[in-house]
């Protein structure tokens, strides 16, 4: 699975840089997020994240390890991950983001996420989990625009994402993830205010750890059940 896309924030580079650098922020925009903590990386950075979310009328929880390299603040970094979904399998990859003014408010965001899944993951058509972690990341990027009272609008290549095909614009991941399960024998069934930065002994770079868990969570829960 890869995710390649480009978002606009409504912010200025500095400004985009520390407002991602607060956890309580990353864990309001990050869908089904429970927790954001400190692990033990040895020379890197690193971060355990644990998230719950529906699949239709079933829950399911997976937790990741997220290491950091290559960090150049304010403007790009990389991200190693490594998850487990219990009997919904694995999934491990890495991923390189971007940071650009585009003007003195206005920094672009550019990502490259790459992931290998095991397990009953592997059973899951490619085009469906491509298009349904998109919309999860659309979802992680919409909810941190509103944290500075605007929309996000723009999705790959900094425009206006198009509906994907077979999925409505108003169709909920869960709801498109219940589908994919009962295709496998499934049964059927105001903008807050940004809380003040945290100033870790790192500059960690919390939005790729966003963007990993978006996907992840969707393939781990997608065969959660």
């Amino acid at each position: 699975m890869e995710l390649n896309q480009t978002h606009l924030l409504p912010v200025p580079l500095q400004t985009a840089w520390d407002a991602l650098n607060d956890p309580a922020v990353l864990q309001r925009c990050i869908p089904g997020c429970e927790s954001i903590t400190p692990a033990d990386g040895g020379d890197n950075p690193a971060y355990d994240i644990a998230m719950t979310a529906a699949v239709g009328p079933v829950k399911a929880r997976f937790k990741g390890r997220m290491e950091l390299a290559d960090v150049a603040p304010p403007r790009s970094y990389t991200l190693h991950f490594d998850g487990q979904g219990g009997a919904a399998g694995f999934g491990k990859g890495s991923a390189q983001v971007q940071l650009t003014p585009e003007g003195p408010t206005v920094t672009r965001l550019a990502y490259t996420a790459t992931a290998q899944v095991g397990g009953k993951l592997a059973q899951i058509g490619s085009r469906l989990v491509d298009g349904a972690a998109r919309k999860l990341a659309d979802e992680f990027f919409q909810r941190f625009a509103a944290e500075f009272g605007t929309a996000d609008t723009t999705g790959a290549n900094g425009h206006t994402t198009p509906p994907i095909d077979g999925v409505s614009a108003t169709q909920s991941i869960p709801d498109l993830a219940a589908g994919e399960l009962q295709a496998h024998g499934a049964p059927q069934g105001a903008a807050p205010n940004i809380s003040p930065v945290l100033q870790p002994r790192n500059p960690w770079p919390w939005i790729i750890v966003a963007l990993v868990a978006v996907a992840a969570a969707y393939l781990f829960l997608h065969h959660g059940a």
